[in-house]
């Protein structure tokens, strides 16, 4: 059977208008391709995220840090993005958002405690919250607006290995702007796969001019079909790029709440929660 072409790999971004989904596409993607990506916007979950009654035990572990933040934009944002992420995630795995555990590691990336098979990646620009989910390896997702300009002169020696300076110089401004900041989202995509962020340097591995597949800097190929990537507009005004990694590992494609989340794991939450569904008082989170 020929494998699919890398970006073939990767399910089409998926928009949902808020707790309502479309959510059926979400584990549609997982069984087809092992990943899923979807994108919302914060205000779409706005008024239903705040007048939930269940939005404490939805939040879990969050629910001090929302409650401390002061700026009402900024706490709106956080619950919007953490809601994305957890109703994602529940659609993937066949459960309830309340419970899945979203735990951070250094430096914030989220990840679901108890599900080591699953990854996870969020991002947001302006009003945009793209979430992003494997079951095959590691994934990672960036978003820009696409009008965003970004200057070749003044960033080619920070973003670009030489091979993309030489391919971008042959393009006219507009399309050399554009180009740029297609780039610019795969790197940061990638790098947020690698678990890397902004440690990772830019000029140490590149993209082809209107291609995604992985190059040396200079020019060569650096990879071996392991990793896909795509582009694509969403909403008519955003830029989301998406790197996953298939780790080669004979996963099942059963994402299922009784085959994917550890046992031991499931009874603390279930402990956490009192037949009302609310957090028991003196309960972390």
């Amino acid at each position: 059977m020929t494998k699919p072409e890398p970006t073939q790999r990767i399910t089409e971004p998926i928009h949902v208008s808020g707790p309502d989904g479309p959510w059926d596409p979400v584990r549609e993607g997982m069984d087809r391709h092992g990943n899923a990506v979807v994108h919302t916007t914060w205000g779409e979950w706005l008024t239903g995220a705040v007048a939930d009654p269940a939005l404490r035990p939805l939040l879990g572990r969050d629910w001090q840090r929302y409650r401390r933040t002061p700026d009402p934009t900024i706490r709106y944002r956080f619950v919007a993005s953490r809601l994305a992420t957890k109703f994602t995630a529940a659609a993937a795995l066949g459960v309830r958002p309340a419970e899945l555990d979203l735990a951070y590691k250094i430096g914030g990336r989220p990840y679901l405690r108890g599900l080591d098979q699953i990854d996870v990646s969020l991002t947001h620009t302006d009003d945009l919250i793209a979430v992003g989910i494997s079951r095959n390896g590691r994934i990672g997702v960036d978003a820009e607006p696409a009008d965003r300009h970004m200057s070749f002169d003044l960033l080619q020696s920070h973003v670009c290995t030489p091979a993309e300076r030489a391919a971008l110089e042959a393009l006219p401004e507009a399309g050399r702007t554009a180009e740029l900041l297609r780039l610019w989202t795969l790197k940061e995509a990638y790098t947020k796969a690698l678990g890397q962020g902004l440690r990772l340097g830019f000029t140490e591995f590149g993209f082809g001019v209107d291609t995604g597949g992985l190059l040396a800097p200079d020019g060569t190929p650096a990879a071996r079909g392991e990793w896909a990537f795509t582009t694509r507009h969403v909403l008519g005004r955003y830029l989301i790029s998406v790197a996953c990694h298939d780790a080669g590992l004979d996963t099942s494609p059963d994402t299922a709440a009784h085959t994917m989340l550890d046992e031991g794991f499931m009874g603390a939450v279930a402990g956490l929660l009192d037949p009302a569904g609310s957090l028991r008082p003196g309960a972390e989170g």
